[in-house]
């Protein structure tokens, strides 16, 4: 801790953005970025508490009051290296993580936490500027191979930790290029390609095998991966929550990921735009109030849409903290994010009731109706309709951003692969399947969840793969997702 009176001599700074009326007409990344002296001052907040808190927040265990300090101290090449200890691609939590340990942080109890996030994202950028951030291919090979299905954050994070073990991986992907949710899911506003390109770019070079274009279990036979020493299922939890209501067949009512899924590809010059999938000149509403709906928020504003507006089947939260979610646990308060700052309408405790079709079969309008949430005998929230509160909306295009309900099932059945009450591939703590040489990890094993986890989860699957294929019985004394061989 280099600045004793920091948190008290220094107020929270985070990026401006550009102004939203000039930022809608492209997608770029549209934050403001921040001087050396700047990002400086904001590592100095950081109070080096006797237990910082801010580790329990992070599923990776990010070493934070070590990288905040030595960016006060301008000591970035060692920030850098002291991050990427535990995370392997902070310049993608950066960006996008909802950063649990900035609600951990002890500072946060009475005044704005320290930037962490930001932080991350800059001593990332910082490392790539510089040329810090290199390939680091392994210096011994072990004879083994190791598949990685999945390309998303769980299975790059599996694959460059099995590779620097010395282990051959070959990644399938069934997408045309690399990373998942990363590339197909997340608006380049949020994070351009260019971020994932660079990181596939070290991974190949420290000899990670990626092969494109393959679907394992469709175009590529599922059990052809026995062949394998090992594999790592990494597929995601990809099977989107329907609304199944009349007229949920009308043509307009779009899956939120198909949506922003083809948008990216237009974007990338992969695909032509559709007009079932555009949302310029249509009256459009999101249903589901998260950082999905959200996501859908923007792409239809870049669109030009006629106007948009976003249904939340739950109450408004509070702006602060409640007894409910005491700190240091993640707070559940009212979250306006830059795409909502673009212009939408927000409604909370509403419930669609039914898509109504034009003679044609369009979808021309929504019914939907208030309710509350009323505690039932067992002291659970029960949701209740409130008479007289129904209401038609006009619509032509509806996303559905409900989330999901897990894994495809494909592999589990083809595999003989256990699976969970709530669809997700089973396994034990060491991400271990019934199937002996089959290991998962990140949402197809956990369910829908953060990048973050999903990275941590990819290092511990390959951490536990790696005691697997080396027969070591013993945990080595090294770091979260250190490999034994590494």
């Amino acid at each position: 801790m280099g600045e004793l009176r920091g948190f008290i001599e220094h107020e929270r700074k985070t990026e401006d953005n550009i102004d939203p009326a000039e930022r809608i007409k492209n997608y770029k990344e549209f934050a403001k970025p921040l001087s050396e002296k700047e990002l400086n001052t904001q590592g100095a907040r950081c109070m080096d508490c006797g237990i910082p808190f801010c580790h329990s927040g992070c599923p990776l265990g990010n070493l934070i009051p070590d990288f905040n300090d030595a960016v006060y101290q301008n000591e970035w090449k060692k920030a850098v290296q002291i991050l990427h200890s535990t995370n392997n691609f902070p310049e993608f939590t950066g960006r996008l993580c909802p950063a649990p340990c900035e609600s951990a942080c002890v500072l946060g109890i009475i005044e704005p936490p320290v930037a962490i996030e930001l932080i991350e994202k800059y001593i990332a950028e910082k490392g790539f500027e510089e040329g810090w951030i290199k390939p680091e291919p392994p210096q011994t090979e072990t004879g083994k191979n190791v598949a990685v299905v999945g390309s998303g954050p769980a299975g790059l994070a599996a694959a460059q930790q099995l590779r620097r073990a010395g282990h051959t991986v070959t990644v399938f992907e069934r997408d045309k290029k690399v990373g998942g949710l990363l590339r197909y899911g997340i608006p380049d506003f949020k994070m351009e390609k260019h971020v994932i390109d660079r990181r596939v770019q070290q991974l190949e070079a420290e000899g990670v095998n990626f092969k494109t274009g393959i679907h394992v279990g469709k175009n590529y036979n599922a059990k052809k991966l026995e062949e394998f020493d090992a594999v790592v299922l990494c597929g995601g939890a990809t099977q989107r929550r329907p609304l199944p209501i009349d007229g949920a067949d009308a043509d307009g009512v779009v899956q939120a990921m198909e949506f922003l899924a083809h948008n990216n590809c237009v974007v990338d010059g992969l695909a032509e735009p559709k007009e079932r999938l555009s949302a310029k000149g249509k009256h459009v509403i999101v249903i589901g109030g998260g950082d999905t709906g959200s996501d859908c928020v923007g792409t239809s504003n870049r669109h030009g849409a006629k106007s948009v507006t976003n249904f939340e089947i739950m109450p408004m939260p509070a702006e602060n903290r409640t007894k409910e979610h005491p700190w240091p646990y993640w707070p559940f308060t009212l979250k306006t994010s830059s795409s909502h700052e673009e212009g939408v309408e927000r409604n909370w405790s509403i419930l669609t009731k039914e898509f109504l079709k034009d003679e044609e079969g369009n979808l021309k309008a929504l019914k939907t109706v208030e309710v509350e949430w009323i505690k039932n005998e067992n002291n659970r929230p029960q949701l209740k309709e409130i008479e007289g509160s129904e209401k038609e909306w006009p619509c032509d295009l509806a996303l559905l951003a409900l989330g999901f309900t897990g894994p495809e099932k494909t592999l589990a059945e083809q595999l003989g692969i256990h699976t969970t009450e709530r669809n997700n591939f089973k396994a034990e703590k060491n991400y271990q399947t019934n199937k002996k040489k089959f290991f998962t990890a990140g949402d197809m094993r956990r369910g829908q969840s953060l990048i973050v986890w999903a990275i941590s989860e990819g290092r511990e699957a390959a951490f536990e793969v790696d005691k697997f294929l080396m027969g070591t019985s013993e945990l080595p004394t090294k770091g979260k997702g250190d490999l034994p061989n590494a």
